[in-house]
This record gives structure tokens, C-alpha cells and sequence, in this order.
């Protein structure tokens, strides 16, 4: 799914992605013990930070961006030791899927995410046209997080994305082509026609038409005014004489359909043909 967004958003080939297995519960636990008792002989070297996750949640320390310590982590005890077959082959499978899917990765043994409640697989996807910013999303799996909460198991995977970071290279590198001009501006004209637009602007929605719909009290002069400003194709106009007979007003505000007034239950079949004029 994200590698299918980077695609849409012509920025694939700036990023990586990296992956690794955390296991589950048990040989977290047994490489957990033994990375604090390596982590310890060194911890006159710790940089403060890192000595707060020693005690805290070790596994981040391997997380660090500390150059110097680098060495120290690279040869600390490595999670992918102490996995049992379950999840050697639960990670096995993963890969043959991203090999099948022709997703291109690079295993990082000390990529271990910020939160606890992951297990199995996790990843990143960094780039390095951001400086220090590397990773643009982040993810993995979390089988029993539900059930910790006190929900019925549901394992689960998810990822999270850094939406400044992502923006800063779609707009350096992507090749997104974003019209921001929406189908429909929907205004309203007095008591109870603000209700009713709002109905209207989402049923169009549902139906995939892009609508601003009009906040505040203005004048009809005073929204029109904002419809044309906003680039809009069409306006809806619900004005409170039009709610007991069901119609609103429609104006093709590129003049080719003029200003009609039609049935509320034609709406969507209206603006659908006049989209498509």
C-alpha cells in the first residue's frame, strides 16, 4: 500500500525501505537480557540518552543517531540471533511476498521502532534528501495490542507517516499533479438552508464530487463573490424558500448550463451530466 503511494506520488526511487523482525514476546525478552547485560559492560560510554533507554527500553538504544556510539551498537547482540523457527519463517514469508510483489528492501537488524507493543515485522521507509529527517513513514506489526487494551485479539499491522517530511519531498522530487479547484461551491440562504447544505455537500462527496461548502452567514452576493474566487465549476445555491418544495439551484459558473433550478433527488444525476458535457 505505501510503496503503491509513493508511486502515485512520483517519489519511489528516493526512498528505501528498510525491514526486520522483533519476534514475539518471548525472544524479545531472552535478546532483551542479553543486550542490557552487553549494553552495561559499556555504559560509562552511554551518552545520556541512551542511558535513559538502557533502563527504560534498551532495543532503542540500537536506534541511536550518536555516531560514536556507533561501534558499540554494531556490535551488540542482535535480535535476528534469537529468533525461534515460528518467527524465522514468519519473516521468511514476508520477504518472499515483497520478492513476489517486486518491492526492493535492505534488512536493518537494528531498526526497532519507538513503541513497545510491536512484534514480528516492522519498517521504515527512509530517504536521504532530507538531511537528518531519514525516515518519511513507519510501521509494523502489533498482534496483541487489542487485547491488551481489553479488546478480543485482532492482530494487526499499521504505519504512521511524517506529513512535513512527506510534503517536502513531493514537492522537491514528486510529481503530483494537485488541482485544488473543487466541482462545487454549495452556499445557502436562510433559516434552515444551512442544514440542508450540509446534507447536500456530503451526499455529493459520497459520490466523489470535490465540495467547499460555505461558512458563515453572508450575503448570497457576498458567497457567490467566494465561489467564483474559488475556482469552483458549479455553485449549489439551498435558499429557505426552495426546502418545502425540494429544489435547489444550480449555476454553471462557467455560464455553458446557465443558473437552473432543479429537483433535489436529481442533484447528483444533474451536476454528473453537466461534469461530463
Amino acid at each position: 500500500m505505501s510503496a503503491d503511494l509513493w508511486e502515485k506520488l512520483g517519489i519511489r526511487e528516493y526512498l528505501t525501505l528498510e525491514i526486520n523482525s522483533l519476534g514475539n514476546r518471548e525472544e524479545r525478552a531472552a535478546h532483551r537480557a542479553a543486550l542490557v547485560e552487553y549494553l552495561t559492560r559499556y555504559e560509562a560510554q552511554l551518552d545520556e540518552d541512551s542511558k535513559r533507554r538502557l533502563k527504560t527500553n534498551p532495543l532503542r538504544v540500537l536506534d541511536t543517531k550518536n555516531p560514536d556510539l556507533q561501534e558499540i551498537c554494531n556490535a551488540a547482540p542482535r535480535l535476528v540471533d534469537y529468533l525461534g523457527e515460528a518467527s524465522q519463517n514468519h519473516y521468511a514469508r514476508f520477504k518472499a511476498m515483497l520478492d513476489g510483489l517486486g518491492i526492493q528492501y535492505i534488512e536493518n537488524s537494528r531498526l526497532v521502532r519507538g513503541l513497545d507493543y510491536y512484534n514480528q515485522t516492522v519498517f521504515e521507509w527512509t530517504t536521504d534528501k532530507l538531511g537528518a529527517q531519514a525516515t518519511v513513514c513507519g510501521g509494523g506489526r502489533y498482534d496483541g495490542l487489542i487485547e491488551e487494551l481489553g479488546g478480543k485479539p485482532a492482530p494487526s499491522i499499521g504505519f504512521a507517516m511524517g506529513i512535513e517530511r512527506l510534503l517536502l519531498l513531493v514537492s522537491e522530487y514528486g510529481s503530483l499533479e494537485v488541482n485544488a479547484a473543487p466541482d462545487v461551491y454549495a452556499m445557502h440562504q436562510g433559516e434552515g438552508a444551512d442544514l440542508q447544505v450540509m446534507k447536500y455537500a456530503q451526499a455529493l462527496r459520497a459520490q466523489g464530487f470535490n465540495v467547499i461548502q460555505h461558512s458563515g452567514y453572508q450575503s448570497l452576493k457576498a458567497q457567490m463573490k467566494k465561489a467564483d474566487n474559488s475556482g469552483a465549476r458549479f455553485a449549489l445555491i439551498v435558499a429557505q424558500d426552495e426546502l418545502a418544495d425540494g429544489t435547489v439551484t444550480l449555476k454553471d459558473m462557467n455560464g455553458a448550463h446557465g443558473q437552473q433550478t432543479v429537483s433535489a433527488t436529481d442533484l447528483t444525476d444533474t451536476l454528473q451530466q453537466w461534469k461530463n458535457a
